[in-house]
């Protein structure tokens, strides 16, 4: 097993690119090549290590065989685990933007907060934000129409605007509240939201299952046939309790599935 650190010198007001500092790459990397190496920033590049101390302990023969602790604040530190497909990436921080973007495999923690886009056109892996991320979590990227389509995204505070957009496949699990729009053109998987959602879940869902422990404010007019179900399962799990189940989006012919718990959601049980 290799261990790599990273530890902080000091920060930059542009932000720092780490789409290459990944397992796949770095696994054969040993100080001297992070002395060598030049991290873009904006239109250039400088010395990584104006950036960062180095420690490398161990070896490896796999990418899989990696575990890269990032130490410092992160807050303008972009792309990190983008494409990564093994190892481990531990953020001891906040992090910008695209935070485990296109990623494939391993797992990323960030024991902070994510900035937009973190986990999106993911196909594989575990991204765990242990804070609160802003918006297009798990979606799709300017001008493409296929999210995320394999992996999990765990958030366990909020998750902003449009979580999931364009989902074709994987899980997202929001612990805390959600902003407008979850689930937007969503075709396939799974997103479970366990507090509170601010309005229109599931706006032009084809396809896939979102699940609502708390309180919904809003409810598209496009779901209909609400029908009262116990203990749902839910792409191979049970979830315990009562369930209002929705079909939509009838806007886009959807079959797609919305859950509100009937407990929390009791102004939409109507003659349920």
């Amino acid at each position: 097993m290799k261990k790599i650190t990273l530890n902080q010198k000091k920060t930059s007001t542009i932000g720092l690119e780490f789409d290459e500092l990944i397992p796949d790459n770095v696994y054969t990397w040993e100080k001297a090549d992070f002395e060598k190496y030049q991290v873009p920033i904006g239109n250039s590049k400088f010395p990584f290590t104006d950036y960062f101390d180095v420690e490398v302990e161990g070896s490896a023969e796999a990418p899989n065989e990696v575990i890269i602790t990032i130490n410092g604040d992160l807050r303008r530190v972009k792309y990190i685990g983008t494409k990564m497909t093994a190892g481990e990436i531990i953020a001891n921080s906040s992090v910008d933007l695209h935070c485990g973007s296109e990623m494939a495999g391993g797992s990323i923690t960030v024991n902070g907060d994510a900035e937009s886009y973190a986990g999106r056109e993911m196909t594989g892996g575990t991204l765990t934000i242990k804070g609160s991320t802003r918006e297009f979590c798990g979606s799709s990227y300017i001008g493409d129409w296929r999210g995320m389509t394999g992996g999990q995204i765990i958030i366990d505070g909020s998750a902003g605007k449009q979580l999931g957009e364009c989902l074709t496949g994987g899980e997202i699990h929001v612990k805390g509240n959600c902003d407008i729009l979850a689930g937007i053109h969503m075709t396939k998987g799974l997103i479970q939201i366990d507090g509170d959602v601010t309005r229109w879940p599931g706006g032009q869902m084809q396809g896939g299952n979102i699940l609502i422990k708390g309180k919904l404010s809003r409810l598209l007019e496009g779901f209909v046939d609400a029908e009262v179900v116990t203990n749902p399962e839910i792409a191979g799990k049970t979830f315990t309790g009562r369930y209002i189940k929705y079909t939509g989006d009838i806007a886009r012919n959807g079959k797609g599935n919305l859950y509100l718990d009937a407990d929390k959601n009791r102004n939409f049980l109507g003659n349920y």
